[in-house]
């Protein structure tokens, strides 16, 4: 699959377990949505006015930060991604 635009294509990276500072196992119904994943696939770059094309700072395989609520969910090939633009990611992690 290839994003179009200016989006992206991330897969999550969810943490094996999460506890609390007291140790109690949190289940998987309580947890927040991660905020960090990896990025599967990028789009072209966006359309500028002027008609060039604005190219992308992200590329596949970084991993990424991104805000809580960004993003579409979607199902492809059996896994849970999310398509976002890229002005939606806050950070690349080195």
């Amino acid at each position: 699959m290839k994003p179009l635009g200016d989006r992206v294509i991330i897969e999550r990276i969810e943490d094996k377990e999460q506890k609390s500072d007291g140790g109690i196992i949190i289940p998987d119904t309580a947890k927040e949505k991660p905020i960090k994943g990896k990025v599967v696939a990028v789009g072209p770059g966006a359309i500028q006015e002027d008609g060039k094309r604005t190219e992308m700072e992200v590329k596949a395989g970084q991993t990424v930060l991104y805000g809580k609520y960004a993003g579409t969910e979607m199902k492809v090939d059996g896994k849970d991604v999310l398509i976002m633009r890229e002005s939606d990611i806050l950070a690349v992690l080195e």
